[in-house]
């Protein structure tokens, strides 16, 4: 039977073009590690040239990672969004990061590299399902994860990030919380601050949730003197099982803290592997996961290409705006999350 031709299924916003070695064929590895670097070199002049500042989460890909001026953390990538004076803003990240730095830099200008970079834990709160739970749990301070979009924000108290969500939390006056939208970041919260009343929303990270306690164990005994480092957004059973539990920009801190240990388990995105390598290359770092990644790994932070980022600096495609009444709100919470220190 004759088989139809069919598109090969490639992650968007990955549109590589027809590349061709000298010698005819595909591309040899050194000749397609020249050309990302005459990428890169095209976008840090472009850059230069729009007077603009390049943002990358810690899970972007490495060289998208390795264009960017500043990589880092939610925390850290919003303070950095502040404070800079470029014209321009090209976040690598996913679409909630962007429109917090638009939030925080009403007066500059904002681009998203690809339209699809969205956060499936952002989109397991909306505000209808925000008024809901405020209306069964009246009276408490709501205090939301950054990974939620602006109108969620704008209805919040306080925005707070992996990194001083203990502190932000132990910041407020009342004992009554409820806290949004992630269950896992929440419970651990509230095993943090066992003097205040939480109630934890339902939404999750499906990249962290997937992750369960036995991958973690079957990974353990293959590397049995190995150091677990977790996110907090990981389930309850894997973070009872973690020697250090932090934010991504932490993890690379901690390290240090095991300056005998030869390996380390990771248990968040793969993306975070790039930057603890070239942080310690004498370190082995391995994915918790036991599957090479194939589990931690999201398709949002992944789908950022560097073609894309040129394309956001030549053609200034996909710029982030904000209705100004749910900036007013949503900056209000952000702003009171940055007075807050990290834990």
């Amino acid at each position: 039977m004759e088989r139809k031709a069919t598109e090969r299924t490639l992650p968007a916003g990955h549109n590589p073009q027809p590349v061709h070695s000298a010698y005819g064929g595909r591309p040899t590895p050194a000749e397609r590690e020249r050309g990302v670097a005459a990428l890169q070199e095209e976008i840090r002049a472009l850059a230069r040239e729009r007077k603009a500042v390049i943002l990358a989460h810690n899970y972007q890909v490495p060289a998208v990672q390795d264009v960017a001026d500043v990589v880092g953390d939610s925390l850290g990538l919003s303070l950095e969004a502040r404070r800079t004076d470029a014209e321009r803003i090209v976040f690598c990240g996913v679409h909630f990061m962007a429109e917090s730095a638009k939030v925080l830099n009403p007066d500059k200008r904002v681009f998203l590299p690809h339209i699809a970079a969205g956060c499936s834990l952002a989109d397991s709160i909306s505000p209808e399902s925000l008024e809901d739970w405020m209306e069964r749990y009246p009276g408490r301070a709501v205090v939301t994860y950054v990974n939620s979009s602006a109108e969620v924000k704008a209805m919040s108290d306080i925005c707070c990030t992996s990194a001083n969500a203990v502190s932000v939390v132990r910041s407020l006056a009342t004992d009554k919380i409820l806290f949004t939208p992630d269950r896992n970041l929440g419970r651990w919260i509230a095993q943090q601050v066992p003097e205040k009343d939480i109630v934890v929303y339902d939404g999750a990270c499906p990249t962290h949730d997937v992750l369960r306690g036995a991958n973690v164990r079957r990974t353990r005994e293959t590397h049995p003197d190995a150091v677990l480092i977790a996110h907090p957004e990981c389930r309850e059973d894997v973070l009872a099982m973690a020697d250090e539990i932090c934010s991504t920009t932490a993890m690379v801190e901690r390290v240090a803290r095991y300056p005998d240990a030869r390996t380390f388990l990771v248990a968040t995105e793969s993306g975070m592997l790039h930057q603890l390598r070239l942080r310690y290359p004498h370190q082995e770092f391995v994915l918790a996961d036991g599957c090479i990644g194939c589990r931690l790994h999201c398709p949002y932070m992944k789908v950022t290409a560097l073609e894309d980022v040129r394309r956001a600096l030549l053609e200034e495609v996909h710029e982030i705006t904000v209705p100004a009444d749910v900036a007013e709100g949503a900056r209000r919470a952000l702003e009171r999350m940055l007075a807050v220190p990290r834990d």
